[in-house]
């Protein structure tokens, strides 16, 4: 069969890829995305759905699928964001142009072309476009996809990382800490602990723990009232990341065990896990994509990242993210992606499938 490997990459892509950055999708508020995408995808081969948690799931034949390629449609701006996109010579600028509008449009555009192409000639599969990936959203759209669907393996598909293949899965575990005190006046309450003072303290001693290949983010802390008011109230946001699972779990076990002496509480709420994990080099799905780059000239380096793959590497199913892009500035408001390179990633998208489903 034909593949993408040998067309020209049309205008339309750069159009959608455009289309779809100015539609806005926040975390937790991607319903006007889902929605262009149900328009865009009317007449598409296969049968199309929302799941329990809002993913749209686009799929095709029976049984258990052979293949789920997650493209996340949520971006890190909030709304109100200015997302229109901008021309500079070859590349494409805009908040989310990359992150991860290139990834739905080149999925929506190679599915169709290769489904169309292969009639009934294809294995199960799914494209599924996932909600809440960004952030505190912690994977629940994959997480519901690999619970559902439970793919034999899953590719999480991203705007930039067109040069790299990310098998190994960086987890997390973000944390909100609250230290709380009766609070009082500068002077006349000298010497009774604040909880600033206590949170001060508490963030010290979990800084400890950061290490190269895990490191402990303080990522906000806010609290007190006056610049004469000891605090009666002060707050931490946490985040430390590993590619160990025992790491993580190791570390919410400290968080658990916080305190501080009275008249000082100390109240934790774990906001958000990502699983950490790894694919075997061995894997058949690792062999298709590299045989796939090989082809376009693409280079077979191995990195690590926090993606949708992860959701379905801790349930035991092989999984890896690819890229479809060059650019930068990711989660920036002046991203960008080199439109010339778009065509590229659709070729090892298309390549990629094709070795897995035909």
């Amino acid at each position: 069969m034909a593949s993408l490997v040998a067309q020209p990459m049309t205008a339309s892509l750069v159009e959608e890829v455009i289309e779809l950055a100015e539609v806005p999708a926040p975390t937790f508020a991607e319903e006007e995305r889902l929605a262009w995408l149900e328009r865009r995808l009317e007449g598409a081969p296969g049968q199309r759905h929302r799941d329990a948690v809002g993913n749209l799931i686009w799929s095709w034949g029976s049984g258990r699928p052979r293949l789920v390629v997650a493209a996340h449609v949520d971006t890190v701006f909030p709304a109100g964001t200015d997302l229109t996109v901008r021309r500079e010579g070859e590349d494409l600028v805009g908040p989310g142009i990359g992150d991860n509008a290139a990834a739905v449009a080149v999925a929506v555009q190679v599915t169709e072309s290769l489904l169309r192409e292969a009639g009934g000639d294809v294995a199960p599969g799914a494209v599924a476009f996932t909600v809440g990936e960004e952030g505190l959203g912690n994977l629940r759209g994959a997480r519901e996809v690999v619970r559902t669907l439970d793919p034999e393996v899953l590719i999480a598909l991203e705007g930039h990382l067109l040069d790299e293949i990310v098998v190994d899965a960086v987890g997390s575990v973000r944390a909100r800490i609250v230290v709380s005190g009766p609070g009082g006046h500068s002077w006349q309450d000298r010497g009774l602990p604040g909880a600033i003072d206590g949170l001060l303290e508490l963030a010290a001693e979990l800084r400890a723990y950061s290490a190269p290949d895990a490191p402990v983010n303080l990522g906000t802390v806010a609290g007190g009232r006056s610049v004469n008011a000891i605090a009666d109230r002060a707050e931490l946001l946490v985040e430390r990341r590993a590619l160990e699972q025992a790491t993580l779990t190791e570390f919410e076990s400290v968080l658990e065990a916080l305190s501080l002496p009275e008249p000082l509480a100390v109240g934790v709420e774990v906001l958000g896990r990502r699983p950490a994990g790894r694919l075997d080099r061995t894997a058949p799905l690792l062999s298709a994509v590299l045989t796939v780059r090989a082809r376009l000239g693409l280079e077979p380096r191995l990195a690590e990242g926090s993606t949708d793959a992860n959701a379905a590497l801790a349930a035991g199913i092989p999984a890896l993210c690819i890229g479809c892009a060059r650019g930068g500035s990711m989660h920036a408001l002046d991203e960008r992606i080199e439109a010339t390179t778009l065509a590229l990633g659709a070729a090892q998208l298309d390549g990629v499938m094709r070795e897995v489903l035909l």
